[in-house]
């Protein structure tokens, strides 16, 4: 059948009184659960399973799937209003969405990431139906050196994330790899830098550092002296703030070309399993501003910034369901668990699972879609209550925030370790920013260290030939990506002076049609092809007016 009579015979499953009434419940559930800092949409999740037990698999994964997504978009509220992300997926919004609340626009940050939560997840849902084979396809091409590759280029972003403190950059996104290190060796278990102490043996959980590093040390910062704890959030202009949703959707759309491209980054990292949106917000977030005309305002309240993590994070929902009713494999923890539920229904996934049970995988992708316009709808009720917060002085959120924050981070194991580890990296944070450095590239490198670590075990437990990584093409194309991405800063900042920077574009496409060339299948050699013309001819005309000022081009 093709994809609309799928679609059709899939829909009466899906479209009961009762499977609507379960996903409003669970779109506000994950609303609720994604806003509280250090209640993971992954506990949303568990929670939910086994109320599913005694659902049909199209009511339960429904019920599951309006979790996830409204538990993704739950996290811009607090990442918004408080600085502090919700979730880890919505790390890169507080970049830009946090001053923008500080400056008096809380309204319309939060309308901007709404739209672009939704947005994301309609382009991913399409994409799900459309290409979830063949995307799915390129999932199984990774293999660990190709991970490794790619959290590469990942820590690469630290570089244009610090701006003009490059250097003070690179200095905190160490620190962060370091503070990754802490604790137990991925491969053989032997304890590292614990220097004696037992509890750190174990090493830091990621979202107690987290909230240490972003929302203590912020929050310390917010209470400093007399004045400051005595003011609101939001300004003076917290008492007529309103949300403009039509205004915000008229930005969004406005800006229609970083929705794609940030979606499209959301959809590929949530096809490769285990990347997740963790990875795509931030990636997301990096190309936003490697492209943006205004560049210098990201990190000051740009709506680019806000856009561009919320549309990659819903999107990389779908990229991981790919993956999951494609091939069986899950792409993140949530699909993991989604996973796990259709086992316990008897149903298993495979790659002739979209054609043998076509009214179960299409109720499914249909499910993602109809949950997306939930939680439009239902966020243009949470947020009206949310937004009052902008209105209270900043002793008193303090000591709120710092409560829930707590209870969250003592939920996650129930063990005071994790409360101390709060504590200690709240105290560093608020001296890293005391001292001028920037806060983000050490997150970023406690985030991927870890990851990275386990990857590159994996590569050289199957063979110590380090040519491996210019050998496979996903692997090469991340690296070279990476090389170009550190060079960026440099090439945005000279671009019009500069003689060089004039060859930075040709020479990035006929250096990035290499791998391509080396992938296998007709098209993404065709596709190298272009690169590498597109290349050589503008190679060629900027050589032969290389004595014209860059500026005149």
């Amino acid at each position: 059948m093709g994809l609309f009579e799928n679609l059709a015979s899939a829909a009466p499953e899906l479209f009961t009184i009762k499977t609507m009434i379960l996903m409003m419940v669970g779109t506000m559930a994950g609303l609720v659960a994604g806003a509280i800092p250090g209640f993971t949409i992954a506990m949303a999740v568990v929670l939910v399973l086994p109320f599913t037990f005694s659902m049909s698999p199209v009511e339960g994964l429904a019920t599951m799937i309006a979790v996830y997504v409204g538990g993704l978009s739950g996290g811009l509220m607090s990442g918004i209003l408080t600085g502090i992300p919700g979730t880890p997926s919505s790390v890169a919004t507080t970049f830009d969405g946090y001053p923008m609340a500080r400056s008096g626009k809380p309204g319309l940050a939060l309308g901007i990431g709404v739209w672009s939560s939704f947005f994301g997840g309609v382009i991913a849902s399409v994409v799900l139906m459309v290409v979830a084979p063949q995307l799915a396809l390129i999932g199984l091409e990774f293999q660990p050196v190709d991970y490794f590759s790619l959290i590469l280029f990942a820590l690469t972003v630290t570089a244009s994330m610090a701006g003009d403190q490059i250097l003070k950059g690179l200095i905190a996104a160490l620190l962060g790899l370091l503070i990754s290190t802490i604790g137990s060796d991925v491969v053989f278990g032997l304890p590292r830098f614990n220097f004696g102490v037992d509890a750190a043996a174990q090493g830091f959980a990621f979202l107690p550092v987290l909230v240490g590093l972003f929302a203590f040390s912020r929050l310390l910062g917010d209470v400093r002296t007399s004045e400051k704890a005595h003011q609101r959030l939001g300004g003076d202009e917290a008492h007529a703030v309103h949300i403009d949703y039509l205004g915000s959707a008229r930005e969004v759309l406005r800006r229609w070309g970083n929705v794609v491209r940030s979606s499209l980054i959301g959809v590929f990292v949530g096809v490769l399993p285990a990347a997740g949106s963790t990875i795509s917000n931030i990636l997301a977030y990096d190309q936003a501003k490697k492209t943006s005309k205004e560049s210098g305002k990201f990190g000051t309240g740009a709506i680019d910034g806000i856009i561009a993590p919320e549309s990659a994070n819903n999107a990389t929902a779908g990229g991981a369901l790919i993956v999951m009713m494609a091939l069986g494999l899950p792409g993140d923890i949530m699909t993991a668990i989604m996973l796990g539920a259709l086992l316990i229904h008897d149903v298993i996934p495979s790659p002739s699972f979209i054609t043998d049970e076509p009214q179960i995988a299409y109720s499914i992708f249909l499910a993602f879609f109809v949950a997306n316009f939930m939680m439009l709808f239902m966020q243009s009720f949470t947020l009206r209550a949310f937004v009052h917060v902008t209105k209270v002085k900043m002793y008193m959120l303090t000591a709120v925030i710092l409560f829930y924050c707590s209870v969250g981070i003592f939920s996650l194991n129930n063990v005071t370790y994790d409360m101390w580890t709060l504590f200690i990296f709240g105290i560093i944070g608020f001296v890293i920013r005391a001292l001028g450095f920037p806060i983000v590239p050490m997150v970023l490198g406690v985030v991927l260290g870890g990851i990275a670590e386990a990857r590159l075990s994996q590569v050289f437990a199957r063979s110590d030939d380090i040519m491996v990584f210019i050998s496979r093409p996903w692997s090469l194309f991340f690296l070279l990506l990476g090389c170009f991405s550190l060079l960026f800063p440099h090439y945005q900042k000279h671009m019009k002076t500069a003689p060089w920077a004039r060859f930075f574009v040709p020479a990035l496409l006929i250096v990035q049609s290499i791998p391509v060339f080396m992938m296998p299948g007709v098209v993404r050699p065709s596709v190298a092809l272009i690169m590498f013309v597109t290349g050589g001819v503008m190679l060629a005309y900027r050589l032969k007016y290389r004595n014209e000022a860059p500026a005149n081009e």
